[in-house]
């Protein structure tokens, strides 16, 4: 480990001073906004937020377009529920009726022998 040195007052200031004018060298170093560097790093900053932006708007005309598809499929369910639960209920009204048709035959025999 380095000995401590003792920075006297204008010493810090002259670092202070360096490290400021280190920053104003680095900014001054930077491109000007009109470089055509800088221009070309926007248009490619701009064609990746482009594709960027195709690629969002394909993922969702796809969920879109999927989410229609299953309501479809539940539709398309639900109705061959209702025709199976109406069929069903045909069903057990006609053994109903055939049931009572029956009791009633019996019955009519009965009163007949009588």
């Amino acid at each position: 480990m380095p000995a401590f040195k003792d920075h006297k007052f204008n010493e810090r200031l002259d670092t202070a001073a360096k490290a400021r004018r280190a920053l104003l060298e680095k900014f001054k170093a930077q491109p000007a906004p009109d470089d055509p560097v800088v221009l070309e790093r926007q248009a490619a900053l701009k064609a990746a937020s482009d594709a960027r932006e195709a690629r969002h708007a394909e993922r969702k005309v796809a969920r879109e377009a999927e989410a229609a598809r299953r309501a479809a499929e539940q539709s398309a369910k639900a109705e061959e529920e209702a025709i199976r639960a109406a069929e069903l209920a045909a069903r057990i009204e006609a053994e109903k009726a055939a049931r009572k048709a029956a009791r009633d035959a019996r019955y009519a025999a009965r009163k007949a022998r009588k």
